[in-house]
């Protein structure tokens, strides 16, 4: 039987970290409302402590989710962890989503102390959280260049205290997929309790590696992935909603599934994007403006034969407008004589190909022949054979 893959995003927290997109409470209750409706399993609505205006959006989400659960961050300090639990109290599911750094990187230079006083600190946030909802995620900062050794004693520890949910974050994208596997599978193979909670994966961009590294993660046990959509996030982002949705739906071998409904993802990423101010790249996987353009001549002659010759997901599977034939010099005729038909006229191979030379002389004059470009193509064309 295929097994679930939680989808928890975090693009109303991580997601809002990106300089520039701040969001207000009427802004973030929109797009969480937008989120419940694709189908997201766990919304972050925020970091409760950081400020008035997030507690506020924190507490006006939890009002409105239903299905969803909703989750605050907090650092694992107690007034944080309370003040969460404020922000969620009118949550049908809360979640409060405490941790803290377990790299020797955080542990020496950022906090100061040992391993054995942050295991300690570790535990008592669970504790602290577990007074105030059954649902606890713990994250372990840094988890990518943590020890994988002291990492399953983090785990182990957190998992006693309560924890349902262990995050292992890439914090910094370090990791390369198949050392990011091979954690998640030591911690599955090395944790006694870990059948009582699921490992999560939070994997940053900073080597553009997330999506491929969160993929690895759940290929080795993990069962939810932390993602934005359009991979907003810190420095080079976040891991992308949309791209892990669409492998674990492409690759159905993996015998994985979300409940995320497709074809919304188009629509929702254009909102998100207007509404953060931040233009999505055009070749952006699934979502960019050119993920089913097709320009080269090869690439068109196979896809007009059967599109399956170049693409693997069909646009409206994931709400996008439908293919694109876009002719530019290195376009063929088959694109050219389709770009025409579309367009109304009925010329035949002969026709084409005289055409098709006018076309090259425009086509290499500017970036890409539009539509008008061809209608003034078609009417000064004059058929060699109706020439006296």
């Amino acid at each position: 039987m295929d097994q679930q893959i939680y989808i928890f995003d975090t693009t109303l927290r991580d997601g809002e970290q990106v300089p520039g997109c701040k969001l207000n409470t009427k802004e973030k209750l929109g797009l969480a409302l937008q989120l419940e409706a694709l189908g997201v399993d766990i919304i972050e609505a925020g970091f409760p402590i950081s400020s008035p205006g997030d507690f506020e959006s924190v507490q006006a989400i939890s009002k409105v989710i239903k299905n969803a659960t909703v989750c605050g961050l907090t650092r694992a300090v107690q007034k944080d962890i309370e003040v969460a639990a404020q922000a969620l109290k009118y949550a049908v599911r809360p979640r409060i989503h405490t941790g803290i750094g377990t790299s020797d990187f955080h542990i020496k230079a950022k906090f100061n102390t040992s391993q054995e006083v942050i295991l300690e600190r570790a535990i008592q946030a669970v504790k602290w959280a577990r007074n105030f909802t059954d649902d606890v995620e713990f994250f372990a900062e840094d988890a990518g260049r943590t020890d994988n050794e002291y990492l399953a004693r983090i785990v182990e520890g957190v998992i006693h205290a309560g924890a349902t949910v262990v995050n292992i974050p890439d914090t910094t994208g370090y990791c390369l997929p198949y050392q990011y596997g091979e954690k998640i599978a030591y911690l599955m193979n090395n944790v006694p309790n870990i059948d009582k909670a699921i490992l999560s994966c939070h994997c940053h961009n900073d080597l553009g590696l997330a999506t491929a590294n969160s993929i690895s993660g759940v290929i080795n046990g993990a069962r939810q992935i932390e993602c934005t959509i359009n991979g907003l996030g810190e420095r080079a982002g976040n891991t992308s909603l949309e791209e892990v949705v669409m492998i674990i739906q492409q690759h159905k071998h993996l015998g994985l599934y979300t409940n995320i409904k497709t074809q919304m993802l188009n629509p929702l990423s254009r909102e998100v994007s207007d509404i953060m101010r931040m233009p999505v790249q055009p070749n952006k996987a699934i979502v960019g403006a050119n993920a089913f353009s097709h320009s080269s001549g090869i690439h068109q002659d196979g896809f007009l034969k059967d599109a399956q010759t170049y693409e693997i997901i069909n646009p409206e599977q994931v709400g996008a407008e439908g293919s694109k034939i876009v002719l530019t010099a290195r376009s063929g005729r088959s694109a050219l004589a389709y770009r025409f038909q579309k367009l109304g006229y009925d010329f035949d191979r002969n026709d084409i190909d005289q055409l098709y030379q006018s076309f090259l002389i425009i086509a290499d004059s500017k970036k890409e022949v539009v539509e008008s470009d061809l209608r003034i193509l078609a009417e000064a064309y004059v058929p060699e054979k109706a020439i006296a």
